[in-house]
């Protein structure tokens, strides 16, 4: 089957960094789908892998997350799914990946494809959906479905993939004040779009930022890129009993600051519950299937801002050149192979 791969961990411009190859088909284990890929798109992890970790066996690398398409076959303890279910599913960190024409993956990581959008519109969602659902309400743990008013969110790169979904969640599921962050007015427009209540400018001290929307404080934060940079006003800008959650790398943070106001600093990683198999693991089921509904209900909506087609090494390049700018609106998936 084709795939696209790399041998070599390292830079996107060099020649080999993504390679079009011919891989054996994969046989499902038994809570596995055996899923012939329709769309897939690409995530800041997916950048963070290919650039710096090497493949654990002889085998090429295969990259992908994010993706939509078909059950082809079913493992033998399979139950929530069936052969010709559309899905859609963000994958399994610790497995080969979607750039490939079938793929594996556990049932308990997988929606149904919403039946409103088509597969490129579908693909663009799963990683970002699940880490914007666990982030407000695992972890920020944001009441769901709450509209009763009072709270605010600070939502840090509201253009971004995870942002564009996070201020939807946010808006339309929760009774908080969403504010984001965006600086160029295309950003501006995008944030708005996805329904934002206030937009400020990331490249402007946040709590000058703030104070001028008349949101000196706010309740909750979601910190989805440059969070070190930020942290020397978040003693200032978090309310007391507050919630902060990352899902970056900042090399250091030192949270001791925030003691005084009992301010709760958390982690989000949407792959934590498939790496070590845990007890809820399914509860990425229920989510997706949870988004899907939502956005068949016209609820939520894609963040798909482009579509480029096939799905081979040369268009993955540059959609990983698109993420790695810092400037990418939305998400961008690839289509077909």
């Amino acid at each position: 089957m084709k795939a696209v791969g790399y041998n070599e961990a390292g830079a996107i411009d060099r020649a080999d960094s993504l390679l079009d190859l011919e891989i054996a088909q994969p046989k499902p284990g038994p809570r596995d789908l055996l899923v012939r890929v329709k769309a897939v798109s690409v995530n800041p992890v997916d950048v963070k892998v290919r650039s710096s970790s090497a493949r654990s066996d002889s085998a090429p690398k295969i990259l992908g997350f994010d993706a939509s398409g078909i059950v082809e076959e079913v493992g033998s303890d399979v139950s929530l799914f069936k052969v010709g279910d559309e899905v859609f599913y963000a994958g399994d960190i610790t497995r080969p990946g979607t750039n490939s024409e079938f793929h594996l993956v556990d049932e308990r990581i997988v929606g149904h494809k919403p039946k409103s959008l088509d597969w490129a519109e579908a693909a663009a969602l799963p990683l970002t959906a699940i880490t914007a659902w666990e982030l407000l309400f695992d972890r920020l743990r944001a009441p769901y479905g709450s509209k009763k008013s009072g709270g605010s969110i600070l939502v840090i790169n509201g253009a971004g993939g995870v942002g564009s979904i996070l201020i939807q969640i946010a808006r339309r599921l929760t009774g908080l004040t969403v504010i984001a962050t965006a600086s160029r007015p295309e950003t501006i427009g995008w944030v708005e779009k996805m329904g934002a209540h206030h937009v400020i400018d990331h490249h402007k001290p946040l709590d000058e930022e703030l104070a001028r929307i008349g949101h000196p404080e706010v309740d909750y934060v979601a910190g989805l890129t440059a969070s070190d940079r930020y942290l020397p006003l978040f003693p200032k800008i978090v309310a007391a009993q507050g919630h902060i959650a990352l899902i970056d790398d900042p090399e250091h943070f030192d949270i001791v600051p925030l003691k005084r106001k009992a301010i709760t600093v958390a982690w989000e990683l949407m792959f934590t519950r498939s790496i070590f198999g845990t007890p809820d693991m399914i509860e990425q089921h229920k989510l997706l299937e949870e988004v899907s509904h939502l956005v068949d209900a016209g609820v939520l909506k894609t963040t798909l801002t482009r579509t480029l087609s096939p799905i081979n090494a040369a268009n993955l390049k540059e959609v990983h050149g698109i993420v790695e700018s810092g400037k990418a609106i939305g998400k961008t998936v690839i289509e077909g192979f």
